[in-house]
């Protein structure tokens, strides 16, 4: 699974960030230099592909490189982008294969309901039936509703859908999700 800021809906109120969230969020990954000019082609990881413009700063790399956006616009396989600095191909080059970040800090506020995947991620899960499931150690993207891999102290896996038929209370600055199965 991606580390991507993408968002996921409850029926239950958003948590604030707590200390646990990462400054940097990855927005995409720059794939190839692009034409004559500096670009790059970047896959998209973000539902927010739109605050990517002209004159926003991200973060490039491990080193999480300061960058400013100076063009962008709309490629079939993600977004050309051109950063201050960078006006050749060879000079873009250098930048393949790394992640784009943005400050968690700035990222946009979500609904009443809506948390992000890293928010979601490492919390512990209880079914007020069972006790403790185990860890969200993943998150399935389906059409309808995305589904939440748990893993117990041995390894073994339960997919729960996130919906609220599933998901009682989501406690993000606890890490918890309170849950409730169907019997066996």
């Amino acid at each position: 699974m991606s580390p991507a800021p993408t968002r996921i809906t409850l029926g239950q109120p958003a948590g604030s960030p707590s200390s646990s969230e990462p400054v940097f969020l990855v927005v995409g990954k720059i794939r190839r230099p692009h034409g004559v000019r500096g670009e790059v082609l970047m896959e998209v990881y973000t539902d927010f592909p739109e605050r990517l413009q002209a004159g926003v700063i991200v973060y490039v790399g491990e080193e999480v490189r300061q960058h400013e956006i100076i063009s962008r616009r709309s490629h079939r396989e993600g977004l050309l982008l051109r950063f201050a600095g960078y006006t050749t191909p060879e000079a873009a080059g250098e930048l393949r294969n790394q992640y784009v970040y943005v400050r968690a800090d700035d990222r946009p506020p979500l609904e009443d309901g809506e948390y992000y995947h890293h928010q979601i991620l490492g919390m512990f899960v209880h079914d007020e039936h069972r006790g403790f499931l185990g860890r969200v150690t993943e998150i399935l993207t389906t059409g309808a509703n995305d589904v939440l891999v748990i893993t117990d102290e041995q390894g073994k896996e339960c997919l729960i859908p996130f919906a609220d038929d599933w998901i009682q209370e989501v406690d993000v600055p606890r890490r918890t999700l309170r849950v409730t199965l169907l019997p066996e």
